[in-house]
C-alpha cells in the first residue's frame, strides 16, 4: 500500500523553525519528484518546495527563498522541510506529495500520492 505520512507540525512563535517529515511506505521515495504544498484558509494550495528523485534538483516558492530548505533521506525513505525564520504568513496545512514530473513551478496534478497534511500555526 502506498502511503505518504507527514510529521512535525506545531505551534511556533514567530522567527522560530519546525522540521517536517514526508515518511514514504510501500514504495521508494527517491524515484519520486516529492513536493511540500500548504493551503491557508480561505486560500488556495500551494506549491512551497520540490526535490527530484533523480538528480536532487530543488525548486522554492520566492516565499520561502533563505528560509525553507528540501532534502532527502533515501536509506529512511524520508523527505524533510526544514522552515526556519517562520513567519504568521506561513501558517497553513502542509502536505507533502510524490509525483514522477518536475516542473517549475511544481503543479498539483503532477502528483498522484498525497498525504494527509499537518498544521504549522506561527504565532504574532
Amino acid at each position: 500500500q502506498v502511503q505518504l505520512v507527514e510529521s512535525g507540525g506545531g505551534l511556533v512563535q514567530s522567527g522560530g523553525s519546525l522540521r517536517l517529515s514526508c515518511a514514504a511506505s510501500g514504495f521508494p521515495l527517491d524515484d519520486y519528484t516529492v513536493g511540500w504544498f500548504r493551503q491557508a484558509p480561505g486560500k488556495e494550495r500551494e506549491a512551497v518546495s520540490c526535490i527530484t528523485g533523480s538528480t536532487g534538483s530543488t525548486y522554492n516558492a520566492d516565499s520561502v527563498k533563505d528560509r525553507f530548505t528540501i532534502s532527502r533521506d533515501n536509506a529512511k525513505n524520508t523527505v524533510y522541510l526544514q522552515m526556519n525564520s517562520l513567519k504568521p504568513e506561513d501558517t497553513a496545512v502542509y502536505y507533502c506529495a510524490a509525483g514522477e514530473r518536475y516542473r517549475i513551478p511544481p503543479k498539483e496534478a503532477d502528483f498522484r500520492s498525497w498525504g494527509q497534511g499537518t498544521q504549522v500555526t506561527v504565532s504574532s
